[in-house]
């Protein structure tokens, strides 16, 4: 079911106000106000500004699947798919972090509270790696006892990882190409890939 436009534009709004006044520093009435909307219509779509701010999550969330599912859906080889979307996947939230300003600091130390947010994500993007995992299996690129785990294995990886790569602790030193040729080699060896072509 398609989101209302009022109830979207009252999260664009939301987001806007949290990137810039903070999640703390935001009313509800802010909100209301911003978005010239009055606060009974605001209500109408949330009951509580924490249902706003997990609303906010949600959206960015949905915007970085939908880019994930169509970097999968790009007729390129498989093995170039897979790290463009692990890398398109660690970028995009990088950039949604530092893009949102102050709703950064909440998403580090809320961090519990958006993982129950993420839980719809962390299924999409599951069946998403599980679908090139498949097609690389099929294809005889990638030898695969479970798709089911090494789906689930490569995205709770990958997740492991986005805090220290957002916050530059992970190849900062290091050039895109090399980078690349060690997340590769990773990937690669444990889906038992005999050979890596660039």
């Amino acid at each position: 079911m398609a989101v209302s436009k009022t109830k979207a534009k009252l999260v664009d709004v939301a987001r806007q106000l949290f990137a810039k006044m903070g999640v703390e520093s935001t009313t509800m009435n802010d909100i209301a106000l911003a978005s010239k909307k009055g606060r009974r219509t605001l209500y109408t779509y949330f009951k509580s500004k924490e249902e706003i701010y997990l609303a906010v999550v949600e959206s960015e969330l949905e915007i970085l699947s939908e880019t994930l599912k169509r970097v999968a859906e790009r007729n390129t080889r498989v093995e170039d798919k897979l790290i463009e979307v692990i890398y398109t996947r660690l970028d995009v939230v990088k950039e949604v972090v530092y893009r949102n300003g102050t709703l950064r600091a909440n998403f580090f130390r809320d961090i519990w509270r958006v993982e129950n947010v993420r839980k719809k994500f962390d299924a999409k993007q599951i069946q998403l790696f599980k679908s090139i995992l498949t097609e690389g299996q099929e294809k005889g690129v990638f030898q695969i006892d479970d798709i089911e785990m090494t789906a689930a294995l490569v995205h709770y990886c990958l997740k492991g990882i986005e805090v220290p790569y957002i916050r530059g602790k992970i190849g900062a030193d290091l050039d895109l190409e090399t980078r690349k040729k060690y997340v590769a080699n990773i990937v690669f060896g444990a889906l038992h890939k005999k050979e890596i072509n660039n």
